[in-house]
C-alpha cells in the first residue's frame, strides 16, 4: 500500500522502535489515525515532553527530569554500595526486586570495539571519579552476560580493583523454576561453579 506524505512519516518513526518493522509500523500507524486520534495526539505531546524534559542524572547517569534522580536524592539509600548497570532499563529492573538499597551508576551502554564502542563512550571515566567517594565500600558490576557485557565488567573489574575497590559481579544460574534438562550448559556450568 502506498503511503504518502504525513502518512509516511508517521510510519517511518515508528520503524525506528527497536523491533517494530514495516508492517507493524503500518498496523500502528493505522490504528492510531483510524481508532484512537486521542491516544495519537496524547503519545505525540508526551514524547515532546520527554525529549525536552528528560536529561541524564548527574550523579548516576540515569534519566531524570531534575539534576539528580530520585535514588540519587534519596538520602535512605547504602552509599556503600554502587551498582553498575548498561542501561537506565537494567537499573529498573533491578529496582522493581526491591531488595537492593544501594546508589546505581548506569553506563548507557557496553564495551563493543567492533561497533566502535570503547571505554571512552561507555563513560568509564565518570564511573571511576564516581567511585572516588570515600563513603563508597563495594562496586556491584550488573553488566549483561553477552560477550561484550562480560568484557565491560572484566575491564571496569581490573581498572576498580586498582583503586582497592571491592568489586563483585551479578551471580548468574539456574533460574527458579526451571527443569535442568532445559537450561542451556554454559548456565549450568557458571552455577555450579559459583555455588553458594
Amino acid at each position: 500500500m502506498a503511503t504518502h506524505g504525513a502518512l509516511e512519516a508517521l510510519i517511518e518513526g515508528l520503524r525506528r522502535l527497536p523491533g517494530v518493522g514495516v508492517k507493524s509500523a503500518q498496523r500502528m500507524a493505522f490504528h492510531l489515525l483510524q481508532h484512537d486520534r486521542d491516544g495519537a495526539l496524547q503519545l505525540a505531546s508526551a514524547l515532546q515532553a520527554a525529549v525536552a524534559q528528560v536529561r541524564h542524572c548527574e550523579r548516576c547517569h540515569t534519566f531524570a527530569e531534575a539534576p539528580l534522580c530520585r535514588i540519587c536524592a534519596d538520602p535512605q539509600r547504602d552509599a556503600r554500595q554502587l551498582c553498575v548497570v548498561e542501561t537506565p532499563a537494567d537499573q529498573a529492573a533491578l529496582e522493581r526486586t526491591g531488595s537492593y538499597r544501594g546508589l546505581y551508576f548506569v553506563l548507557m551502554g557496553r564495551l563493543s570495539p567492533l561497533d566502535g564502542v570503547g571505554a571512552r563512550e561507555i563513560g568509564a571515566e565518570a564511573l571511576m571519579q564516581r567511585a572516588a567517594d570515600e563513603a563508597l565500600e563495594e562496586v556491584i558490576l550488573a553488566t549483561s552476560f553477552t560477550a561484550e557485557g562480560e568484557a565491560t565488567s572484566h575491564v571496569l573489574a581490573e581498572a576498580l580493583r586498582s583503586r582497592g575497590l571491592k568489586v563483585t559481579r551479578l551471580a548468574r544460574g539456574v533460574p527458579a523454576g526451571s527443569e535442568l534438562e532445559y537450561v542451556d550448559l554454559s548456565t549450568i556450568a557458571h552455577a555450579l561453579v559459583d555455588r553458594r
